[in-house]
Formats: C-alpha cells, sequence, structure tokens
C-alpha cells in the first residue's frame, strides 16, 4: 500500500515564495548596514595630501633604472601624522620632528589600502589603526603590524624602497 501526499504538499505558493524572498532581502540588507566591510572609498588619482589623508603620489616613481621606490618631500610629512601613497602602497610618517619612518599602505587584516594618518595610521575598512612610529597594531582586527619599509633622506626629499 502506498501513500500519496497532496500534489501541493511538495510545492512552494507564490504568496510563500514572494514572502520568503523578501524577507531573505531584508535579512542581508539589515546585515550589511551592520558592517563597514568594502566601505573604503577609491583613493584618488591627486588630491592635496598635507593633512595626512590619502592622496596621490606626485613624487612616487617606479621607473628609470629599475630602481623602483617613491620620492616624497619631508617637508609634505606633518609632525605627528603622515601621509600615505596610494599609487605607491606606502604610508610615510614622521612621529617626531625630522624623524621619518615608512611602511606598507596594505592593512594586514583584509588588504585594504589605509586611509589617513591622524596620530595613527587608519584602515577604515574595518577600524584596524597603526602606530605611527612602529607600524605595530594599535587597535585591531589587523592580526600583525605594517610592514617596514627603508627611508634614505637626501637633502629635503625621503626615498622610499
Amino acid at each position: 500500500m502506498t501513500s500519496r501526499l497532496p500534489e501541493s504538499a511538495g510545492q512552494l505558493s507564490r504568496r510563500t515564495l514572494i514572502r520568503n524572498t523578501g524577507l531573505s532581502a531584508l535579512a542581508i540588507a539589515a546585515l550589511s548596514a551592520c558592517s563597514n566591510y568594502g566601505n573604503q572609498p577609491a583613493a584618488p588619482a591627486s588630491a592635496p595630501g598635507s593633512d595626512g589623508t590619502a592622496s596621490g603620489s606626485p613624487r612616487s616613481g617606479t621607473g628609470g633604472s629599475g630602481s623602483g621606490g617613491l620620492t616624497a618631500a619631508k617637508a609634505d610629512i606633518p609632525v605627528g601624522g603622515g601621509k600615505i601613497f596610494p599609487d605607491a602602497q606606502a604610508v610615510v610618517t614622521q612621529p617626531k620632528s625630522g624623524e621619518f619612518k615608512a611602511f606598507t599602505a596594505v592593512c594586514t587584516h583584509q588588504a585594504c589600502i589605509v586611509a589617513e594618518v591622524v596620530e595613527t595610521i587608519n584602515c577604515n575598512c574595518h577600524g584596524s589603526k597603526f602606530s605611527i612610529t612602529d607600524g605595530s597594531v594599535v587597535t585591531g582586527p589587523a592580526p600583525s603590524p605594517l610592514a617596514a619599509k627603508t627611508v634614505t633622506a637626501n637633502g629635503e626629499n625621503l626615498r622610499i624602497t
């Protein structure tokens, strides 16, 4: 003896399908509102950056004799802050007057380019903050410090490699 299910038992009604789809969309929207992921604005090709915000790198370059690296004017790096060079994926800081440091601008959490330097190097993707002195993590979720780069002073300019 076989039992038969009613024909509609294995099928969703149109009303149930529409309701469930709407509820799913609402749940996704609510969850995404709780997240900052991916909200980092694209870095402009060139913008004023003396205030420590992300900017272009008019003095950066990777060509010429295969030397690579970045050249920045000391005067462009504020004391107690820094400047981001997104094209070169570098951030240059000046923790104390005349003391220059450089790090990769790629956040160690999810590889976003850091967005600003205001007493710390800040990534807007998930809120990680790094020390302008040594690149160490001040506030997570970043799991490790920013990698240091080499800074060489040459008169009024800095060479970062």
